[in-house]
């Protein structure tokens, strides 16, 4: 399954912070170089989803704000359980 995100890089802390439209809004402490804001994302919606990090990968977006995110066998109900229902139609 894959998930419109919208990040924001120096974050005061690592969160989700709900539904922004159509995309899921995570805020992290990591800088956006080198990769770390991403391994960061993807660390933070896996261990909200309750699997392992190495299921969830940025697959659009790298060095933007908006990308999307795939996670291995997550379905639509256990997005909707971790981050609530989402205003719009997931990818």
């Amino acid at each position: 399954m894959r998930i419109a995100v919208h990040v924001t890089p120096k974050s005061s802390r690592d969160e989700i912070a709900g539904w922004r439209g159509g995309e899921l809004s995570v805020r992290v402490t990591a800088a956006p170089e080198g990769g770390k804001a991403n391994a960061a994302v993807c660390e933070l919606l896996a261990r909200s989803l309750g699997v392992p990090k190495s299921t969830v990968r940025v697959v659009r977006g790298e060095t933007a704000r908006h990308k999307q995110v795939e996670a291995v066998g997550i379905e639509t109900r256990d997005i909707t359980r971790a981050f609530g229902e989402a205003p719009g139609k997931l990818f």
